[in-house]
């Protein structure tokens, strides 16, 4: 860099070391910008892009003009500790959960730090926003009471969506033993051999439903009982044994063999209707993506008498059977696709026993 050469006033002079030295730490801050992204799974930086697209619609509401945080390091030019303090306040104030807040708020940590080699951000900004801390599990509890008592939602939906604000439930709704073995015994039709399929992979895999969304026939070696699929959130492969219950390889098989595409993805579409009449139980050539997975869940859900089920409340559901019945933590958190041994224990429901299970001989 400091043999590069410009012209000032048709003159051509040799840059300066400090000029030099600026041009350089500016190029490295954007390096390091996208460098950072990079390193990221593609679910992380969607998130990611979500928390700072909230924090820009907080500065609207506030009256303030607010860029491109994800993308542009000149955004932050002009961010303070008291605006990144208001903005986490906001959210408590609106009803988002603890876990989020703090999520939101490691978010906006980890591009000041970006902000601050890009030289958009100073570091005395940077180092008051590094006092800002996150809620602690009591603190949160305390929290979350004070909001129930006035009235305030505690568990807003996470993903901000073209300006669209929803509520999520507080807690997984719970299933009986009874109400899983009624979900995955289906008609012996096409629609109901795949909803067979997709029920079984959630409750008997714990499957996520971005994860089920993604499956491809090639995915299924049926002769060798397996599954092998891509798992976005932690950028890993896996291969799970279809034989792990007694129905789940039969019904795979029974799905892909007589229904499922030759190629592609393995989910159809219901048809409801052809030349005026209803065609119960059939499926179209139209493949289903995430929402149309979950509406069919919470429609399965509603025929048992379970009323919102969705398929993140059936991978809870695994994850409590697989724990009541002995699986070690450490394996429950490889087959769930879990990076923390800490994540599966949010997934496993307590037990209305506590000391149910517990074996003293």
């Amino acid at each position: 860099m400091p043999d590069e050469l410009i012209k000032i006033d048709d003159h051509t002079q040799a840059l300066t070391l400090s000029d030099a030295g600026q041009i350089a730490n500016q190029l490295a801050g954007m390096a390091a910008w996208k460098d950072y992204q990079a390193r990221l799974a593609q679910n992380t930086r969607d998130r990611q892009e979500n928390d700072l697209a909230l924090f820009a619609a907080y500065l609207t509401e506030k009256g303030l003009q607010a860029g491109d945080f994800y993308r542009d390091p000149e955004a932050w030019r002009g961010v303070t500790w008291g605006l990144v303090d208001g903005f986490i306040k906001w959210l408590r104030d609106g009803g988002y959960a603890i876990a989020t807040l703090n999520v939101r708020l490691a978010t906006l940590k980890a591009y000041c730090r970006l902000a601050v080699q890009a030289e958009t951000l100073g570091n005395a900004e940077y180092a008051r926003i590094q006092t800002i801390k996150s809620y602690r599990r009591i603190e949160g509890r305390n929290i979350d009471e004070e909001r129930t008592a006035a009235g305030i939602p505690t568990r807003r939906l996470v993903r901000w969506v073209r300006g669209e604000n929803a509520f999520r439930k507080a807690a997984p709704t719970p299933l009986t033993e009874d109400q899983a073995k009624a979900l995955k015994k289906q008609p012996d039709t096409p629609q109901g051999r795949r909803d067979a399929l997709l029920i079984g992979l959630l409750l008997d895999l714990g499957l996520r439903v971005g994860e089920l969304a993604r499956l491809q026939v090639g995915d299924f070696d049926l002769k060798a009982g397996e599954l092998r699929f891509y798992r976005p959130k932690v950028n890993k492969v896996q291969t799970h044994s279809l034989k792990k219950t007694e129905a789940l390889l039969s019904t795979a098989r029974a799905y892909l063999v007589q229904d499922a595409p030759v190629l592609g993805s393995i989910w159809r579409a219901s048809a409801s209707k052809l030349d005026g009449k209803a065609m119960t139980g059939q499926l179209t050539h139209q493949g289903m993506g995430t929402r149309a997975l979950t509406e069919r869940v919470r429609v399965l859900g509603a025929r048992v008498g379970v009323k919102g089920l969705s398929a993140h409340d059936l991978r809870h559901y695994w994850a409590t059977q697989a724990a009541l019945h002995g699986t070690p933590i450490e394996r429950l958190k490889e087959a769930g696709g879990w990076t923390s041994l800490v994540m599966p224990d949010h997934y496993i429901e307590a037990a209305r026993i506590a000391n149910e299970g517990v074996k003293l001989k």
